[in-house]
């Protein structure tokens, strides 16, 4: 029995490090609810907020839009002019965000834009792309309340 009891111990501890291994690779395998990317991350951000159908005097009252947003991108060849739409939950957080969108919003929005690539921004895909960062970020920065969507308005993209 005293030669067999390394044996044991060395088998339990092999079964108890596979079993850890297994769930590991399992969670990130399946993707667990933290997501690496922009787009993910606002998927689950949406998920959160709960539906609502808004009539269309409810949505100008809770919209904010911030316009003609000039900024070069990543490539010091083009330039990027742009406005944006943004719908939020409530009026008080509208409020809010109408005081800090020229003192914080649209600078999130210019480096946002400042490490994009053309050819990043081309295409609805990167236009959703763009939006998601830009919800994800701009949620962060709310002292309160939830950005629910960002639309782009105005879009060219040309060179200098």
């Amino acid at each position: 029995m005293k030669k067999m009891l390394p044996w044991l111990i060395t088998i339990l501890l092999a079964i108890t490090l596979i079993a850890i291994v297994a769930v590991i690779l399992f969670n990130s395998l399946m993707g667990g609810d933290d997501s690496k990317d922009a787009v993910g991350k606002a998927a689950n951000n949406a998920e959160a907020v709960k539906v609502v159908k808004l009539t269309a005097d409810e949505r100008v009252k809770l919209t904010s839009e911030i316009t003609d947003i000039k900024t070069n991108l990543a490539d010091p060849e083009y330039i990027a002019v742009l406005g944006l739409a943004f719908q939020l939950d409530e009026k008080s957080t509208k409020e809010d965000f109408d005081k800090i969108k020229d003192i914080q919003i649209k600078p999130i929005i210019i480096r946002t834009l400042s490490d994009m690539k053309p050819d990043e921004v081309k295409g609805s895909a990167g236009k959703d792309e763009l939006c998601a960062k830009l919800l994800n970020l701009i949620n962060q920065e709310l002292p309160e309340g939830k950005l629910i969507k960002v639309q782009v308005t105005n879009f060219i993209v040309t060179t200098l």
